[in-house]
């Protein structure tokens, strides 16, 4: 394939790329616009496998075949629930394949460095770009290289910590070393000077010491974030793989992984932003972990929590006209969403009026309820956003919460010293009646306590979702 080849299918990949990100957008569009991103990466695969200059083609099949076989079977053993951590580990590959083309990059400097002049005229490639390089090139070549791993290192240690907390295989609590934001920014000191030296003198070992303090940041940084700010978390790693991709791109002069690497950089930090915006906290406080942190003590929550069984929520969705269903991730644990399909059938086909409430960070993962959703065939025009419904709470019969907590918390209005005050929530209160469907007493995630289940209007559907939805839909009027 030729140069020229090549350069078309690289500009038609990243259309494609974009109209894919477009398409995302609308629930409506997203399955066109997921098969545009594949079409996308398998013309820009093609196009730098069998480009120009590639050796050892016969390896690069071999791997491409393997990872295909690795990614299929994944793909079918993963269940939705564990997407947010699947998500958080493939940030770690490509976090490592940048530190990974990083080190390879600076290896090539210094073998073509050592070829004479003459042996230099016969490269090809990437080689050759190095070979005629001038002293200025060279080091703006170094600084972009060093910003590929350094970012690259971050992401990979900061994506495996998120994967463990995701995954419940680490501790969800906000946890630092001794010393915490302070060694965080000692080791960002340390890697500017490693940066500066690195440029002087070209040695590897500056750039393999700027790792280490990047993994260590990358690992610091994360764990230092609670378990309800993972969300944001995954989002911005995300960007960071995003970056890491687009410096690796400069560092091999290879137009497409700058312009995917931005496009995805960019992305993920606007996601980030606006979750962040959703849960009234700034970016800074995400990332340095401010998460939980109160002026005094909590507002005293009265009452009790008062239980309802499946014949008690079958009497108010009779006599109920419109019903507000709130999905949370416990709904997607108990893997409930065929359950509320059903139950959402039973309702319209009662004439009776039944829309979906989505919270921009309901779930562990953004879009985590909508994708939910639209795999259990709920129309895509009753699922609303938080913006969209919220006024509409006071003249609701029924609000169903299916394993929901922190996005349906009043005290996020009533209590200054709660550490969700000012977060945005779903005002399920404000409806005649709620449901809350939950396994059983506790916090929640977060930890916080919720004076939701405490109100006079509000009743405790307890158990499992799936097992407490699929009792209720025989009781219900045909």
């Amino acid at each position: 394939m030729s140069i020229g080849l090549v350069g078309a299918a690289y500009v038609a990949a990243a259309i494609l790329f974009i109209l894919s990100l477009g398409g995302l957008s609308g629930q409506e569009s997203a399955k066109r616009a997921v098969w545009y991103g594949i079409a996308g990466m398998a013309l820009a695969v093609l196009a730098t496998v069998f480009g120009p200059d590639v050796d050892n083609l016969w390896v690069v099949i071999l791997m491409v075949a393997v990872g295909s076989v690795l990614g299929a079977m994944v793909a079918q053993r993963v269940q939705m629930t564990e997407m947010p951590q699947l998500v958080a580990a493939l940030h770690s590959f490509v976090g490592l394949a940048a530190v990974l083309i990083g080190f390879n990059g600076h290896l090539e400097m210094g073998r073509v460095a050592a070829l004479t002049p003459e042996a230099r005229e016969g490269l090809t490639g990437f080689a050759a770009v190095l070979a005629h390089k001038t002293p200025v090139e060279v080091n703006i070549f170094l600084v972009e290289l060093f910003l590929g791993v350094f970012i690259g290192a971050v992401t990979f240690t900061g994506s495996i910590v998120a994967f463990g907390k995701l995954a419940g295989r680490m501790d969800g609590k906000a946890t630092k070393l001794p010393g915490g934001h302070m060694l965080n920014l000692g080791a960002a000191v340390f890697s500017l000077l490693m940066l500066v030296l690195y440029v002087s003198t070209g040695w590897f070992i500056w750039l393999f010491l700027m790792t280490l303090a990047a993994l260590f940041i990358g690992y610091h940084l994360v764990m230092g974030i609670g378990g309800a700010d993972m969300p944001v978390v995954v989002s911005m790693l995300n960007s960071y793989s995003g970056w890491a991709a687009a410096a690796i791109g400069f560092t091999l002069s290879n137009d497409l992984l700058i312009v995917t690497g931005a496009l995805v950089g960019s992305s993920g930090a606007i996601l980030s932003y606006i979750m962040c915006r959703a849960m009234n906290r700034s970016f800074v406080s995400v990332i340095l972990g401010g998460f939980g942190a109160t002026t005094g003590p909590a507002m005293e929550i009265t009452g009790e929590q008062v239980a309802i069984d499946s014949d008690g929520v079958a009497a108010l969705l009779d006599d109920a006209q419109s019903v507000v269903i709130i999905p949370g991730y416990g709904m997607a644990v108990a893997q409930a969403q065929q359950s509320v399909s059903e139950l959402t059938k039973r309702l319209r086909a009662q004439g009776k009026t039944v829309r979906f409430a989505i919270h921009p960070v309901a779930g562990r993962l953004p879009g985590h309820m909508n994708v939910l959703l639209a795999e259990a065939k709920v129309p895509y025009d009753i699922v609303m956003e938080m913006d969209e419904i919220n006024e509409d709470f006071p003249h609701t019969d029924v609000a169903i919460v299916i394993g929901s907590n922190d996005i349906v918390n009043p005290a996020a209005q009533e209590d200054p010293n709660s550490p969700i005050a000012g977060m945005p929530v779903l005002e399920v209160w404000k409806a005649k009646h709620v449901i809350v469907s939950k396994r059983g007493q506790g916090t929640g995630y977060s930890g916080i306590e919720n004076p939701l289940f405490f109100k006079e209007n509000t009743r405790m559907f307890y158990g499992d979702a799936k097992k407490s939805l699929d009792e209720l839909l025989p009781k219900l009027v045909a």
